[in-house]
């Protein structure tokens, strides 16, 4: 029995042929600095989720 790793139902022998295709790609090198410029973009989109939240949480002065 197949476990699907994710809902679409792409399992464990899938996700390892797209890491090979990644690699061939990209090289050994190359992949840390992609997954450091990702990080760095999911931080700052967290930091501006964050920040639409504590703007729409303020109170506004109106008269």
């Amino acid at each position: 029995m197949i476990i699907p790793l994710f809902i679409g139902g792409i399992g464990m022998q899938e996700v390892l042929l797209i890491g090979l295709v990644i690699l061939l790609f990209f090289g050994g090198k190359k992949i840390p600095e992609l997954m450091k410029g990702l990080g760095k973009g999911v931080r700052s989109f967290k930091e501006g989720m964050n920040t639409s939240i504590d703007e729409t949480e303020k109170p506004t002065d109106k008269k």
